[in-house]
């Protein structure tokens, strides 16, 4: 249940998903560690990786294949009306209702099952975290610099409980906004910033 749909907060799945968190870390972690040679892959390398595997926008699209959105929009009650439709399309919500299957699966299964099935539902996003690697700041930086100019992040906003932060960052140059995004992390906020801004300069 989302935190609106419900009277006790504690009754949502949020901590489920801070639970969920974890072990999608050190699943996709566990997974990836024996897999790539200690010597193209160091630390810096892998939380790159790992973090692109795991992103918000990942779990969604986890969240999408599985038929989440639908079964989310089911559970909703009667009253929500369109504010239900809204909320199971969005990153965050899918994202954070992934992580809370994970973490009722890790209570219900163990970890050695619930890693198993993590790594089998993220293999996708896996495989295009290492054939793809995405640094989207490296590339707008790049793309500035032949034009003799800076980029800046400026965290706008930060909303939600502690353990579920949801942060919003503005791209600029020059004083002036070239894109705008959000993320679990600061790191993650100023990376959708920084795509978005590509996406604007037709990159």
């Amino acid at each position: 249940m989302h935190s609106s749909w419900t009277e006790r907060r504690a009754d949502s799945y949020e901590r489920l998903a801070f639970l969920g968190d974890s072990v999608l870390s050190l699943a996709i972690t566990t997974h990836l560690y024996p897999r790539l040679e200690a010597d193209r892959f160091g630390a810096g390398r892998l939380t790159k990786i790992r973090a692109q595997a795991v992103s918000g926008r990942s779990c969604m699209e986890v969240a999408e294949r599985i038929g989440m959105p639908a079964r989310l929009r089911a559970a909703a009650p009667e009253a929500t009306g369109q504010n239900a439709d809204a909320l199971v399309r969005t990153e965050r919500v899918l994202a954070s209702v992934i992580e809370a299957v994970i973490g009722a699966c890790y209570l219900a299964f163990g970890y050695e099952e619930t890693a198993a099935a993590v790594v089998a539902a993220f293999a996708p996003e896996i495989e295009q975290a290492l054939e793809h690697p995405v640094d989207f700041k490296s590339a707008l930086q790049e793309r500035l610099a032949r034009r003799g100019e800076l980029v800046a992040y400026t965290v706008t906003e930060e909303d939600g409980p502690p353990h579920d932060r949801i942060f919003t960052v503005e791209a600029s140059v020059a004083g002036v906004e070239v894109g705008r995004g959000q993320g679990r992390s600061k790191k993650d906020a100023e990376q959708e910033a920084a795509r978005v801004a590509l996406e604007a300069m037709g990159e």
